[in-house]
């Protein structure tokens, strides 16, 4: 579904901002600045049906967002934790939601003596 990688960028777009936002300083503002922009990007790339997987990335980033203030990254308020934390488990839940695949895509060097049935050609 494309609407959950539109959904997964603009929440990196999010992540972005809310340091702004919420006016906090440290690790967890650099947190946020550094999977912000990994997430947008992740998202965006798997806009396209070829490279679709490219988007569960996002899982470890997510998983990343709900672990970092457990591990005491020095956020030092609430709302930037909780911000994170619900970031987190919204990419996750995006990144996993099931697309499907219409073409077939890849096959290598076998794939030029194939035709289009995907029967070996010349047998």
């Amino acid at each position: 579904m494309l609407w959950a990688q539109v959904i997964n960028a603009c929440l990196g777009i999010w992540l972005m901002a809310s340091p702004a936002v919420f006016g906090h300083e440290g690790i967890g503002r650099t947190t946020e600045l550094i999977i912000g922009p990994l997430a947008t990007t992740f998202a965006i790339i798997a806009l396209w049906e070829v490279t679709r997987s490219v988007g569960k990335v996002n899982i470890i980033l997510g998983l990343w967002l709900m672990i970092g203030p457990v591990v005491s990254l020095g956020y030092g308020h609430i709302a930037p934790v909780i911000n994170d934390f619900v970031v987190g488990v919204t990419m996750i839940a995006l990144a996993r939601t099931r697309v499907s695949v219409e073409g077939r895509f890849g096959g290598g060097w076998s794939s030029l003596w194939r035709d289009a049935a995907g029967d070996r050609m010349g047998t």
